[in-house]
Order: structure tokens, then C-alpha cells, then sequence
């Protein structure tokens, strides 16, 4: 294995291990690695990739298996997906285990209540780490701001909303 594909396994395993509350609070540190840490994308690289990954189906961290394609090929792909679903599908099914044998006693839900502010902000500055990345502009901030706000406030299907903001780069508006 050359050094790229060892750097790729370690980085995407130890964010697997620390993806808790979902593959998107690891964001900001997948960001720092891969573009301040190794250099291997810029800021909208990884913008593009992770909007590309988001509009495919599949598991939210579709990313990863993108971030190694372009970094080291066919060999990259595979080794970040194998890291970074590997380790924590095999730490989810042992943590599961033991989650089911104290469903009764009551400390479960307080850390449960406990975990869930602690998600939401993890996945609320992974929000902001995608928008800095990828809106340059004041208008292209204000327009992010915009359809968080129409997507928090409305139940509009959120393909309207890509709809909408394709419709809205098409244009050229905010470039």
C-alpha cells in the first residue's frame, strides 16, 4: 500500500470512529484534512463533491468513496470506502449489543437526551463549514440562508429546493 492510500485508510478510520449523530458531523474534520491538512482538494472541490454525493442516492457519506477517487483512483475509492464504513458499521453492531441489554435502566435516556444538542450542533457546523466552502459571493450566502430558512419553515420536498438553486446557478445569478 503506498503512503496515499495508507494516509486515505488511517483518516477515513478514525472519522468512521468518530461519527457520532451521523456522517455529516465529521465534516469539518474531513474538510481540514483533505484540504488543509494533505492538500489534496481545495475548498470547492470538496463543495462540489459533497453537493455531488448529496444528490446521489445512497448513505450520506457517499463523499468519501468521491474524496478517494480523486485523490488516488479506483485503489482510493476503495480503501475510504472500506474506511469509513467499515469500522463503524462493526462498532454501531457491538454498541448496539450492549444498548439493548440496559434498555431498562434510566441513565439510557439521559444519554440519550444528553447526545442530541451535541448532534445537532456537530451537524450545524458541518452547515456552516459547506456554505463557507462553497458560497463566495454575499448574494450566494444569502441565497443558502434562504432555502435554509424555506427548508426549516415549509415541508417543501427538499429536490424542490436543489431545483430551485440549480435553476438559480444556471443563471449565473450571484457568480
Amino acid at each position: 500500500m503506498n503512503a496515499t492510500l495508507a494516509a486515505l485508510a488511517l483518516i477515513f478510520t478514525q472519522l468512521s470512529l468518530i461519527a457520532f449523530g451521523g456522517g455529516n458531523t465529521i465534516l469539518p474534520e474531513m474538510h481540514r484534512q483533505v484540504t488543509e491538512v494533505h492538500r489534496w482538494l481545495t475548498d470547492a472541490d470538496f463543495a462540489a463533491l459533497f453537493a455531488l454525493a448529496q444528490a446521489a442516492p445512497g448513505p450520506n457519506m457517499m463523499v468519501v468513496p468521491l474524496i478517494g477517487w480523486h485523490v488516488a483512483g479506483l485503489a482510493g475509492m476503495l480503501v475510504s470506502t472500506v474506511a469509513i464504513f467499515g469500522p463503524s458499521s462493526i462498532l454501531t453492531a457491538v454498541a448496539l449489543r450492549l444498548w439493548r441489554r440496559f434498555k431498562d435502566n434510566s441513565w439510557r435516556r439521559t444519554v440519550q437526551a444528553g447526545l442530541v444538542p451535541i448532534s445537532v450542533g456537530l451537524v450545524a457546523a458541518s452547515a456552516v463549514l459547506i456554505v463557507r466552502a462553497a458560497d463566495r459571493t454575499w448574494v450566494l450566502v444569502a441565497i443558502s440562508a434562504g432555502v435554509a430558512l424555506v427548508a426549516a419553515r415549509t415541508r417543501l420536498h427538499p429536490l424542490w429546493l436543489l431545483a430551485a438553486g440549480a435553476a438559480i446557478g444556471w443563471s449565473g445569478f450571484g457568480q
